[in-house]
């Protein structure tokens, strides 16, 4: 299917592209990066483009909207890059001594006034989108909790559809600005300082549940832990959030959101990598983190327009991939 184009005032270099039905591209100073869809992205994209746009205004370190075309070929969204490398790329003892400032950057999205986000994914819609993607059999397989597989997809949504009574009155009084997609590929850390620089890929962004970014953010980062480190993590957890977290709730979202992601991928946008953690082949050439290649298959969306900057190194950085 063709795509738009990005624009031609600067020189790119393709990133990603293939199973989303999107392709990103990086400016070769590595300042933006464009992404771009064909006419079935189109309402999706402009969908993550307000996000962006919104949020950058709020003091959130995240991507900003430079720039936006749409005709009918389709559309392109160009954004700042965001300093810093994913957090999923650092090592376990690393991503320890991070993780405060992990989940401080986190807490501070959920402290912005809900009332003021024009965006919602809150339980009622995450429902209905399970629903239909369950009804047209859509859920990919890779993407289920360990527990979640073998089970029916329509079997999943009626033990769901059980709880939600319960957890739609939890929600009322929990309901915060939600990223929507907070796993470890989409926060981003200064190797140097280990500071959470910015939140990336935003399309899902808006009033829910704080448990439904939690449950991810926990999820994903058990992926990573070796030895004691989860245990501490947990600590961390409770101590950093400065709010009760609910280990039930956390439950019910992280096997709720597996059923939320269409396995069309040129129909229904970019492919996800959500919880569990498994990670596909990376582009040649390119690493795996947030939207610069396919993150693992159940952990966040891939190929999006909110891209990372070249980690600085200046001063000797406390971690350095490869």
């Amino acid at each position: 299917m063709a795509i738009m184009e990005p624009p031609a005032s600067a020189r790119w270099t393709a990133v990603s592209s293939g199973e989303s039905g999107a392709a990103v591209f990086r400016r070769d100073d590595g300042a933006v990066y464009a992404k771009c869809v064909g006419p079935h992205g189109v309402d999706d994209l402009r969908a993550e483009r307000d996000r962006v746009r919104w949020l950058s205004g709020t003091g959130i370190g995240c991507p900003a909207v430079v720039g936006w075309t749409s005709s009918a070929s389709g559309a392109c969204l160009v954004t700042t890059a965001v300093p810093g490398v994913p957090a999923s790329e650092l090592p376990s003892a690393v991503l320890l001594r991070a993780w405060p400032g992990l989940i401080g950057a986190l807490r501070r999205l959920h402290e912005l006034p809900a009332a003021e986000c024009p965006f919602e994914r809150r339980l009622p819609r995450m429902l209905r989108t399970a629903e239909d993607v369950v009804r047209r059999d859509a859920v990919d397989p890779d993407f289920l909790t360990d527990e979640q597989r073998g089970v029916p997809p329509p079997e999943l949504l009626a033990g769901l559809l059980r709880e939600s009574d319960l957890r739609l009155a939890q929600e009322v009084d929990d309901l915060v600005v939600c990223h929507g997609d907070a796993c470890l590929p989409n926060l981003l850390v200064d190797p140097d300082t280990l500071r959470c620089t910015g939140l990336i890929d935003l399309g899902r962004l808006g009033v829910a549940d704080r448990h439904a970014d939690l449950a991810l953010l926990t999820a994903n980062a058990r992926e990573s832990w070796t030895g004691d480190d989860e245990r501490r993590a947990d600590e961390l957890l409770v101590e950093t959030y400065r709010a009760r977290v609910d280990p039930e709730r956390l439950r019910f979202y992280l096997r709720l959101d597996p059923l939320t992601w269409a396995a069309e991928w040129g129909v229904r946008g970019v492919r996800p990598e959500r919880a569990t953690g498994r990670r596909p082949p990376a582009q040649s050439g390119e690493s795996t983190p947030s939207s610069q290649g396919p993150r693992s298959p159940r952990r966040c969306c891939a190929p999006c327009a909110d891209h990372t900057a070249p980690a600085k190194t200046a001063g000797g950085p406390l971690w350095s991939p490869g």
